[in-house]
């Protein structure tokens, strides 16, 4: 199945996560970029479910995951569900099933 290339998801994000609703002004990239990668690998293992069909398991396994970032879960969280759809929204058809 057809997916962004990394470094081209890597990039979309490293230039917007400033503009995100959820974007903390006391935050950097070196604490965003974790979340965007670990959502990035998750996707490719849970591929075809829905973020939160996988949610709790994300959660589990984000303090293994977060390397320096100083992001907890519930900072973090939006901005895995936002490289989660940003993943389905690139997908041929309507991979999410959201109509769009």
């Amino acid at each position: 199945m057809a997916r962004i290339p990394e470094q081209q998801y890597r990039n979309h994000f490293q230039n917007n996560y400033q503009q995100a609703s959820y974007y903390n002004t006391s935050r950097t990239w070196d604490d965003y970029e974790p979340a965007y990668k670990y959502s990035y690998e998750q996707y490719q293992q849970n591929e075809g479910r829905k973020f939160n069909e996988v949610e709790s398991d994300l959660e589990r396994g984000w303090e293994k995951t977060k390397a320096n970032s100083r992001l907890a879960w519930n900072e973090a969280k939006e901005a895995v569900r936002d490289g989660w759809h940003h993943i389905e929204r690139a997908m041929p058809g309507d991979a999410d099933n959201d109509g769009r």
